[in-house]
């Protein structure tokens, strides 16, 4: 079963509606220039309720080492989640959490490239010269076609919907789907319905 992060939470409504609609994980995005950017204190007040099945991913763009951890700590996050220009040897600075490395595809992708950063999980969005995520727009999935050889867990973002996640899994057969701007109303604002519709095409058998 394929399993879902709701991404870019900033309330404590919607992380509830998420998780007891079935979200495996929630994604909290400590990127300032996000428009769904949310502070630590914030994030952690509502981590606190979220019951520890469901995974607390914190989302960082070319933050400093000593920020992150600090972070990572006041929050209790499970996994880290590197969207920007983070090197291997970056990555492999925090032992004890999960990292999830974010790559953005153009037109092309670089196996080799990826296969440098020994990290827990791959994430796949789409490059867009102004956002960093949360782009509403998905790339061509063919270019995916050799991850096949990455013996690591996939996540696979941008512009996913209700109307294309089934062809999305069926063609990319990733473990993780993460979906943001999809299931709002506007940036960092979900939508109940819109989650549940999301939620209930992965699911189904």
């Amino acid at each position: 079963m394929v399993k879902v992060k709701i991404c870019g939470i900033t309330k404590w409504e919607d992380a509830l509606v998420a998780t007891i609609l079935g979200a495996d994980a929630l994604g909290f995005v400590f990127y300032k220039k996000s428009p769904r950017y949310i502070t630590p204190e914030k994030a952690r007040d509502i981590i606190r309720l979220i019951p520890r099945e469901v995974k607390k991913i914190g989302v960082f763009v070319n933050a400093k080492e000593r920020k992150i951890k600090q972070i990572a700590k006041t929050c209790c996050l499970d996994m880290l989640q590197f969207h920007g220009d983070e090197s291997p040897a970056f990555c492999k600075r925090f032992k004890n959490y999960k990292i999830i490395k974010a790559f953005r595809i153009k037109d092309r992708l670089d196996l080799q490239d990826i296969l440098k950063y020994r990290v827990f999980a791959y994430l796949f969005d789409t490059f867009t010269p102004s956002k960093v995520g949360g782009t509403g727009k998905k790339f061509n999935w063919k270019l995916l076609k050799s991850i096949g050889k990455i013996k690591k867990p996939i996540f696979l973002s941008g512009g996913l919907n209700k109307g294309n996640i089934r062809q999305a899994i069926k063609t990319i057969k990733s473990d993780w789907v993460d979906v943001s701007s999809a299931v709002e109303t506007r940036p960092g604002d979900k939508d109940k319905k819109k989650i549940t519709d999301f939620l209930e095409t992965v699911k189904k058998r």
